[in-house]
C-alpha cells in the first residue's frame, strides 16, 4: 500500500484523498530533508559537480527512506527525491516552472498561489511552497546569490538568477499577506530578429532591416513601452547588430542583459549597506562609463537623474547608444526624460532640456502588450529637431489595430505612413540604403 492510499483517509484519487496526502508528503519530505542536513558534509559536497551532488543527493535520500520504513510506491519516491535535490541545489518548488520553456513569468503572491505566465496568458499552477519560512527561505538564498540582503529594515529588493532572470521579493511588513516574488524569465535561447517577424510577428521584415541599419549607422535608440512589453528583449535583439570591434559597456539595477559581442563591460547598481552608505547609482556609472573608453553605451533603463549624463554622452561622440524607458507613447518618454534631467537638480530651462533630448536621441521604438498577450512594435518615430519650444517628431511606421477577433485576438496591421526619413542620408553613408518601396503608405502587413 502507497503513502496516498495509506494516509488519504478516503478512497484514491478523492478530494479528501489529496488533501491528506499533500500533507502526509510534506512531512514526510521535511523530514527527510532535515535529517540529510545533518548527515550532509557541506564542505565536500562543494568539491562535487552538479551531477554528482544530484546522484549523492539521490543514495542518502533513498537510505533515509529505507530507514523511516517509508511505504511509497516507486513514483512518489522518484518525485521525493527530484523535490529534495531542487531543495538542496535549486529554488525548491520553482525549479518546475523553471524548467518549463513556455514560461516567461513566476508571480507568486504567497506561498500557497503562485500564477505563470504562459504564450502571454496568466494562469494558476498548481506548483506551491509548505510554508512562508520556505518561501522565505528560498527567497534569502535567490537574494543572497548577488550579494543583496532583504530583511524588516530593507523589505524590498531587485536580485537576479544565474540564468539572467529578473527577480523582485517583497515581504512584510510592506507586504501584507506574507512573502511575494516576481520573477522575469529570460530565455536560454535568446530571441533573434527572425523570431520576431516570423513567429510572434512583433514587427514587419522591413522595420527590421530599418532597424539594423539605424543600429550599424550609430544612431541613437530610446526603447519605450510599460511593463513586460518587451523593451529588454528587443533590445537585446538590436544590440546583437552592434560591430564586433566595438567597445560596448553596459549599466543595469540587475544585470539582464545578454550581449553577443566578445568585448562587453558590464557594470550594476548596488543599494546602500544596513548603515545607509556604499550606495552606487546609475548616475555615477554612467560617469564612470564616460572614462572606460566605450565605443556605445547600452543603459538597460533610465529612470533618474541619470538621464542628463546619458544624453550628454550622446552627444559628445558617444554615437549609437541604446536605452529603454517606461511610457505609454513617445511623446510621453520625451516628457519623462525632460522631467528626469530636472532631478540632476540643474536648474535648465525646458527649451534646453528639449535642444539635449532633440540632438543626443535619434529616434523612439515603442513596443506595446497587446490585451491578448502579444507583443508589438506600435511606433517607429524619428526626431528631427525642434520648433519654438517643442520637440519635432515623423511618425515613420505603426501599428495599426482594426478591432478584437472572436477568439479575443488583436486584430489590425502594419503600415508606413509615408514619411521617408532624415536618417535616410546618414544609413546611406554607412553603405545601408532604404528603398522607397519601404515606405509605401499603401502596402500593408498583418
Amino acid at each position: 500500500m502507497s503513502l496516498r492510499d495509506k494516509l488519504s483517509g478516503g478512497e484514491p484519487g478523492s478530494r479528501t484523498g489529496q488533501v491528506a496526502f499533500g500533507d502526509a508528503y510534506k512531512h514526510l519530505k521535511s523530514r527527510i530533508h532535515l535529517k540529510l542536513l545533518d548527515k550532509v558534509d557541506l564542505a565536500v559536497l562543494e568539491t562535487l559537480s552538479p551531477e554528482e551532488l544530484r546522484r549523492e543527493i539521490s543514495i542518502m535520500v533513498e537510505r533515509l527512506l529505507d530507514e523511516e520504513q517509508a511505504a511509497i510506491n516507486d513514483a512518489e519516491r522518484g518525485t521525493l527525491i527530484r523535490d529534495i535535490q531542487h531543495e538542496m541545489l535549486g529554488f525548491g518548488p520553482l525549479e518546475l516552472l523553471m524548467a518549463d520553456p513556455a514560461v516567461s513569468d513566476i508571480l507568486v503572491n504567497s506561498y500557497r498561489q503562485i500564477y505563470v505566465e504562459r504564450r502571454g496568458r496568466l494562469e494558476l499552477s498548481n506548483v506551491t511552497f509548505t510554508d512562508e519560512k520556505h518561501l522565505l527561505r528560498i527567497i534569502d538564498k535567490i537574494v543572497s546569490l548577488v550579494g543583496r540582503r532583504i530583511d524588516e529594515s530593507s523589505p524590498m529588493v531587485d536580485a537576479r538568477l544565474p540564468d539572467g532572470s529578473r527577480v523582485n521579493a517583497v515581504i512584510p511588513p510592506v507586504s501584507i499577506d506574507g512573502p511575494m516574488m516576481s520573477i522575469r524569465r529570460f530565455a536560454h535561447i535568446p530571441l533573434k530578429m527572425e523570431n520576431m517577424i516570423g513567429d510572434l510577428k512583433t514587427m514587419t521584415p522591413e522595420m527590421a532591416h530599418m532597424l539594423e541599419g539605424l543600429i550599424k549607422a550609430k544612431v541613437n535608440i530610446l526603447i519605450s513601452g510599460g511593463t513586460g512589453a518587451g523593451k529588454t528583449t528587443l533590445l537585446n535583439i538590436l544590440s546583437g547588430y552592434i560591430p564586433d570591434a566595438e567597445r560596448v559597456v553596459t549599466i543595469e539595477d540587475a544585470a539582464e542583459l545578454q550581449m553577443q559581442q566578445p568585448h562587453v563591460v558590464r557594470m550594476e547598481t548596488r543599494p546602500p549597506n544596513i548603515e545607509g552608505k556604499g550606495e552606487i547609482t546609475q548616475r555615477s556609472l554612467v560617469r564612470n562609463a564616460l572614462r572606460m573608453r566605450p565605443d556605445r553605451i547600452v543603459i538597460g533603463e533610465v529612470r533618474g537623474a541619470e538621464a542628463f549624463d546619458m544624453l550628454q554622452a550622446m552627444n559628445t561622440g558617444h554615437e549609437g547608444s541604446l536605452t529603454t524607458i517606461h511610457a505609454n507613447t513617445p511623446r510621453d518618454a520625451l516628457s519623462r526624460l525632460e522631467n528626469m534631467i530636472g532631478m540632476a537638480n540643474l536648474n535648465l530651462p525646458h527649451r534646453a532640456s528639449r535642444q539635449q533630448i532633440a540632438s543626443a536621441i535619434g529616434v523612439i521604438v515603442q513596443v506595446l502588450r497587446m490585451i491578448d498577450g502579444r507583443r508589438k512594435v506600435t511606433s517607429i518615430q524619428e526626431i528631427t529637431g525642434m520648433e519654438g519650444e517643442i520637440i519635432t517628431m515623423q511618425e515613420i511606421f505603426a501599428y495599426r489595430q482594426t478591432g478584437i477577433g472572436r477568439d479575443g485576438m488583436v486584430e489590425g496591421h502594419f503600415q508606413a505612413t509615408g514619411v521617408r526619413p532624415k536618417f535616410a542620408t546618414r544609413l546611406h553613408a554607412f553603405g545601408i540604403d532604404l528603398p522607397d518601396t519601404m515606405f509605401d503608405p499603401s502596402r500593408r502587413y498583418q
